[in-house]
């Protein structure tokens, strides 16, 4: 069994990565156990910041690394929260402040203006230098409530009500959630990059 480390801080995605990799090949460390601070996310786009972040915890611990950059993007807010989501009321992981921007951000406007999408890029390198890392991209589309609803998930999911479901990412049970995410599909994605590459 291959040990990885996950380039990942955040308690909620890592209770998702050990459900989404417990069948895997791989033995996956948090990189907070092998004393790695967060990265600098300095990257202008998703996939930036997950090499950011791979490449970081690969450098440090001398372990392959995988990392994931997330977000919300809302179409009627030119794509914001999206690479500010965690920070986007100025403070870094606070859920409840965010979500409240986001509601008041959104006040007003109609359930048919407020779509928006959840997208995963997951970044799997196998050393600091790698010049060819898997990368892979998952999108959960659905709109933003106008009120929160459901205890499960952490971030902005009491406010995302997916399409074709009548309830909310956080008054979904986690194990369906961790069938239809965006992180989930960027993971089955992964796992088919990886595949192909032992076939």
């Amino acid at each position: 069994m291959q040990r990885i480390v996950l380039a990942s801080s955040n308690r909620g995605k890592l209770a998702e990565f050990n459900a989404l990799l417990a069948d895997s090949h791989f033995e996956v460390i948090p990189q907070s156990e092998l004393g790695v601070e967060d990265a600098e996310e300095t990257g202008l786009t998703f996939v930036e910041n997950a090499l950011l972040k791979a490449r970081h915890a690969s450098r440090i611990t001398g372990l392959p690394a995988l990392a994931d950059d997330s977000g919300l993007c809302v179409a009627h807010l030119r794509g914001a929260p999206g690479l500010y989501s965690a920070r986007y009321s100025g403070g870094h992981g606070d859920n409840a402040a965010n979500n409240a921007k986001l509601l008041h951000e959104l006040d007003g406007i109609p359930a048919e203006g407020r779509g928006a999408f959840f997208i995963s890029v997951l970044a799997l390198l196998m050393h600091a230098d790698d010049p060819a890392p898997i990368v892979a991209e998952g999108r959960w589309h659905g709109r933003v409530l106008e009120a929160p609803r459901g205890t499960h998930g952490f971030g902005y999911d009491p406010l995302f009500l997916p399409h074709e479901q009548l309830l909310s990412a956080a008054e979904l049970e986690p194990v369906v959630k961790n069938r239809l995410s965006h992180r989930a599909q960027a993971m089955a994605q992964l796992h088919a990059r990886i595949a192909e590459l032992r076939a």
